[in-house]
C-alpha cells in the first residue's frame, strides 16, 4: 500500500487528468494507481492525501467517521465573536445545514510559503485568518461557511487531516507516509487492521 502526503499547490486540479490541460496531481505525484482521498478545490491550497487503500480512503472521506479535517482561511474584514459563533453553532449554506465547527481567529501561519499569484490586496479592507476545523466535508464548505457569516474567503490551506500535518512541505513536495501517521490514520478513521 502506498500512502503520500502532498502539498497540493494554487490552481493544481485533485485529479490526474484534464482535457483543458490545467495542472492536476500528476505534473507532481509521479506514482501510479494512487487516489486523492476526498477533494481540495482547484483554488485551495494545501495538505492532500494521496493512496492506493481503498478502505481507509473511504473512511477518510466519509463525514460519517467524522475525521477532523483543518483549514486556515484568511478572509476579507475584522472577525467579531459573533460570527465565531455562528460557525461554532452550525452554518446554514445552500447545500445544507453545516454541522458546528471549531473556529478561531488566529495570526498569520508561521513559514505559510507566499501564494501565485497573491490575493487581491485592498488598502482599505484588512484580512484575518481563522483556523476552521470541519468533519463534514460539502463541496466548497469552508468557503461557504466563511461568507455565509460576511467573511468573504480570499485563501484556503488544508493543514491538517486528524494528526496529520504538513509541516515543512513547500507546494508541490510529496512524500510518503511514516508507519506511525498511518497508524494513527487508521486508529481515528476506524480501520485498524489485525495481523
Amino acid at each position: 500500500m502506498r500512502y503520500i502526503l502532498l502539498n497540493k499547490p494554487y490552481e493544481v486540479l485533485t485529479q490526474f487528468t484534464d482535457e483543458h490541460g490545467r495542472a492536476t496531481l500528476k505534473d507532481f505525484v509521479p506514482v501510479p494507481n494512487v487516489y486523492p482521498v476526498g477533494r481540495l478545490d482547484f483554488d485551495s491550497e494545501g495538505l492532500l492525501l494521496l493512496t492506493d487503500d481503498k478502505q481507509l480512503q473511504h473512511r477518510l472521506s466519509d463525514p460519517k467517521f467524522k475525521v477532523p479535517k483543518t483549514y486556515w482561511a484568511q478572509v476579507e474584514g475584522t472577525v467579531s465573536e459573533a460570527a465565531l459563533q455562528h460557525l461554532r453553532r452550525g452554518v446554514q449554506i445552500k447545500d445544507g445545514l453545516c454541522d458546528p465547527a471549531s473556529a478561531a481567529e488566529i495570526p498569520e501561519p508561521s513559514g505559510l510559503w507566499p501564494r501565485n499569484p497573491p490575493i487581491r490586496y485592498r488598502a482599505s479592507i484588512p484580512t484575518t485568518w481563522l483556523e476552521i476545523q470541519i468533519s463534514q466535508g460539502m463541496n466548497r464548505q469552508v468557503r461557504k461557511m466563511c461568507a455565509a457569516v460576511g467573511l468573504p474567503c480570499l485563501r484556503l490551506v488544508r493543514a491538517a487531516i486528524g494528526p496529520l500535518e504538513l509541516g515543512e512541505l513547500q507546494p508541490g513536495q510529496w512524500r510518503e507516509l511514516a508507519a506511525g501517521e498511518v497508524m494513527e490514520l487508521r486508529k481515528i478513521s476506524g480501520t485498524i487492521r489485525r495481523f
